[in-house]
């Protein structure tokens, strides 16, 4: 998401690294150039000409501090309007007591309605509140039994009434099911269209006088661009809206949507889908979106995935473990495995800051890094993965015909675990604070470790004379 936006903008600072002063003429030269880029990325034309005009007014005149270059400082003022613009938002659903919390899902028909159900279901999970998904969609064929799926994977409630045509009398049962059965929230799925029409719109206005939700999300598909602005507008009008839920968010490489809901409709985005999996939901954060959008990383959603991702006790044995310095290469896998279940690495790496905008060092990620890791770990006998420094170069060699690679993958994972083993024991010391601290320095100062396998062309290339005096002088030893 965002990718010719994040370049453009990373284009603008770098130019502007390097001078003394943010005068009138280089912030209005740059910011014509972040026009265009937001135009591009199919920004509402308002909202690009408030932006371009509010960053000018703050950065006109501004000293640059001796800590910071022109570009840092242009950065931390594009952030902090990028964030004014999407922002503010409180994504946090309130439930009430008695239950049940009534949230009504309306949108056009293919933005993703029925999946975000399920989605949002798996969300109140983790937050420990039972939901209830409710077939209210009636006209699309198979949409009732598509939210009956939606709904096994989620291993959440599922409401149908066989034979019924009224979508609010469906609702209401709904409702008392749920009020008598004390679940939390019900979720009501309703109809959609290819456009905006009266007879959707009434009879979601039918369902909401009918139910009185305390949560109506709109769910836009963020690939629609200015479309999804114009429906967000539109539904608005006629139901009063709590939020947006831009879906497909991953998708879309402009983002324009994002940067334009608010504005244009006055109603936040509230969440994102960011992938297929029920798992793919995020809350809307506008200065962590402004972070990202920037190539400035989002290292506090990186901490709170890994938090909700790795397993508490098996965390707790591992820093013990590192605490005794007995951090071996099968525990190293079991933590890349534990890595695997946040994503996609490249995804993972576009969070720290700096890495969105490195495109070079991204596209050197092939994306099955993990499994190579772990067929080189498997290519090793025990003793090679309690104690990786008896890995010399016979033994490199046979690792690496076994698993299928190189030599020089075999020495690249290695140094990969000894540089997270280093860091790790320093870590384990340390208190849940000072930890957050030194992740997002090891983060911001982009030690990543050298040696991911895949990259075997581009290190070959650059140590080939290397290797060759070194394979001369190991056949003079023999």
């Amino acid at each position: 998401m965002f990718e010719a936006l994040t370049d453009k903008f990373n284009g603008v600072f770098r130019k502007m690294t390097g001078r003394g002063r943010i005068s009138e003429d280089n912030v209005r030269e740059a910011m014509r150039e972040v026009r265009t880029a937001l135009l591009e990325a199919d920004v509402h034309y308002e909202v690009v000409k408030q932006f371009c005009d509010d960053v000018v007014d703050k950065a006109i005149g501004q000293e640059v501090i001796k800590t910071l270059r022109p570009g840092q400082l242009m950065q931390k003022i594009c952030h902090d309007e990028l964030a004014n613009l999407m922002g503010p938002v409180d994504s946090r659903i309130y439930v009430v007591d008695p239950p049940p919390t009534v949230i009504m899902m309306a949108g056009l028909q293919g933005s993703g309605k029925t999946t975000t159900c399920g989605k949002l279901a798996k969300y109140l999970d983790k937050k420990d509140k039972s939901s209830l998904l409710v077939a209210c969609d009636l006209q699309r064929p198979a949409a009732i039994e598509q939210l009956g799926v939606v709904a096994e994977q989620a291993g959440t409630g599922f409401f149908r009434v066989e034979g019924e045509t009224n979508p609010v009398k469906v609702a209401r049962k709904a409702v008392n099911h749920a009020m008598a059965n004390k679940i939390d929230v019900v979720v009501i799925d309703t109809a959609g269209r290819l456009h905006i029409d009266d007879e959707m719109m009434k009879q979601a206005e039918d369902i909401a006088q009918a139910t009185k939700p305390h949560q109506i999300y709109l769910v836009c598909d963020a690939m629609t661009g200015q479309d999804a602005v114009n429906s967000a507008k539109e539904f608005n009008e006629r139901l009063e809206l709590d939020g947006v839920i831009l879906t497909k968010f991953d998708s879309d490489a402009r983002g324009g949507a994002a940067l334009s809901v608010k504005q244009v409709t006055g109603k936040p985005i509230t969440f994102i889908g960011v992938g297929e999996k029920l798992d793919d939901f995020e809350e809307f954060h506008p200065d962590r979106m402004a972070g990202r959008i920037l190539g400035m990383g989002d290292v506090v959603s990186l901490v709170e995935q890994a938090q909700e991702t790795f397993d508490q006790e098996e965390a707790e044995k591992m820093q013990a473990k590192m605490a005794k310095g007995k951090f071996t290469l099968t525990d190293f896998m079991g933590q890349m495995k534990q890595m695997q279940k946040m994503g996609p690495m490249k995804q993972i790496l576009k969070m720290m800051p700096g890495m969105s905008g490195n495109a070079a060092a991204l596209d050197m990620i092939s994306g099955d890094e993990f499994s190579k890791m772990e067929a080189i770990i498997q290519s090793m006998t025990q003793d090679e993965r309690d104690n990786p420094d008896i890995i010399e170069a016979s033994r490199r060699r046979r690792i690496a015909r076994g698993c299928g690679m190189q030599p020089q993958d075999v020495s690249g994972l290695v140094k990969s675990f000894n540089q997270a083993s280093g860091m790790m024991k320093q870590m384990a010391g340390m208190g849940t604070r000072d930890r957050m601290a030194f992740a997002k320095q090891m983060a911001s100062g982009g030690m990543m470790g050298g040696g991911m396998p895949g990259k075997t062309k581009q290190r070959s290339k650059r140590l080939s004379n290397k290797q060759r005096r070194k394979r001369r002088r190991q056949k003079r030893r023999r």
